[in-house]
């Protein structure tokens, strides 16, 4: 039965940039949320310092749930070689990290989708980074996750593998058992693309998800789709939602996930209005999961 985690979507800049909230805060308000687990994030501005990785770790494990994965940003497309080793070891502390506080996964992603970059030269760049990482990673038992992704708040360009053709050509790269993908629906409609064709092509290799929704606030479907290239920053007509009030169907999702024998961690990046919002939207989730893995 795959469990749930709860990531602090609403509460990331509190979080990350102005401090107004503690990690400790975050913690004691998800205390009673029904879920298994805290997705953790690499820039929470506490974590800088590493005395503090074991506390944090304490305190979720003291609540019930544990902290199963971490959400980082690496950036190996760059041409210079130097800031690629840079994000290497970058990279190795997420996973150090992650390793401390008890988790098994951590994100990789490919970076930015500079213009003068060419969709080989940047899959080589991506795929030499990440495989330098696998081994750091195995040793300490963690697994990467590459997610399908748009583009971290401190880029200047999307992600380079934010296309479902180019994220398939990189997974397809990387052979690897402690590699595998993070599947998010939502950011498939960031890429004017279709969740369900994506999640077809690469089920087999998912190990772990994101549960978000987005609604229409103006336009349709195929409006987004022919926008420039996908999404030019976050959509104005796509809206983050409830989830199961959205376009995503868990349905869909659930059942193609179910027949390739998934059984691990969904986390809920949404809950943007609220904690009464991601308490529905965890209901919804365990209802669906109930609907559709418990055989």
């Amino acid at each position: 039965m795959p469990k749930l985690a709860a990531f602090p979507k609403a509460f990331m800049t509190a979080l990350c940039k102005d401090g107004s909230m503690t990690v400790a805060e975050w913690i004691q308000l998800a205390a009673d949320l029904q879920v298994d687990g805290l997705e953790w994030y690499a820039g929470f501005l506490e974590m800088e310092d590493e005395s503090n990785w074991p506390t944090f770790r304490s305190m979720v494990e003291d609540t019930g749930k544990v902290i199963p994965m971490m959400c980082c940003s690496p950036d190996f497309t760059h041409p210079d070689s130097d800031f690629r080793k840079t994000e290497i070891e970058k990279q190795k502390r997420w996973i150090d990290m992650t390793s401390v506080l008890g988790g098994g996964y951590c994100r990789v992603l490919s970076g930015q989708r500079r213009p003068e970059l060419s969709v080989d030269e940047g899959i080589n760049l991506a795929a030499d980074c990440i495989e330098a990482c696998l081994p750091y990673a195995t040793e300490r038992g963690i697994t990467l996750i590459l997610e399908n992704h748009y583009k971290d708040d401190f880029w200047l360009y999307p992600e380079f593998a934010q296309k479902m053709d180019v994220f398939c050509q990189l997974v397809e790269r990387i052979d690897h058992p402690n590699f595998g993908v993070n599947y998010d629906p939502s950011n498939t409609y960031l890429a004017g693309e279709d969740p369900l064709e994506l999640l077809r092509r690469v089920s087999d290799r998912v190990v772990t998800m994101h549960a978000s929704d987005r609604y229409l606030a103006e336009g349709t479907i195929e409006d987004l789709r022919t926008e420039e290239d996908g999404a030019e920053g976050y959509a104005k007509r796509l809206r983050h939602g409830e989830i199961g009030k959205g376009l995503n169907d868990y349905d869909a999702i659930f059942r193609e996930l179910r027949s390739k024998g998934f059984d691990n961690w969904i986390s809920i990046e949404d809950g943007v209005d609220g904690m009464d919002q991601l308490r529905r939207s965890v209901d919804f989730l365990k209802g669906k999961i109930a609907q559709h893995f418990d055989a």
